[in-house]
């Protein structure tokens, strides 16, 4: 895989968020791909390297932060919309 790209910081806290209060997720991957899924955690590799942990109707899934492109809650009381992540230099983080 190529080399890891951390989240903002700022957009780190959407996924805190989703995972804190277990959304439904329409995600859509930077490689063209969505997928639905529950939010369930973020994980930090001991190489650095960050991912969201998420719960299909196939199983759990780990996907790299970087190849986020875009996340939409699909909870009628999310607190936040489709937010688009963006990669670059980590901000406090």
């Amino acid at each position: 895989m190529s080399t890891y790209k951390p989240l903002h910081c700022d957009l780190h806290d959407y996924l805190e968020i989703a995972c804190l209060c277990g959304y439904t997720l329409d995600i859509e991957l930077t490689n063209g791909q969505r997928l639905t899924a529950r939010a369930i955690t973020t994980r930090t590799a001991s190489t650095r390297e960050e991912f969201l942990e998420v719960e299909t109707t196939d199983g759990r899934l780990e996907i790299r932060l970087d190849q986020l492109l875009a996340i939409t809650p699909l909870d009628n009381n999310a607190r936040f919309g489709r937010v688009v992540l963006t990669v670059g230099d980590p901000i406090g983080h």
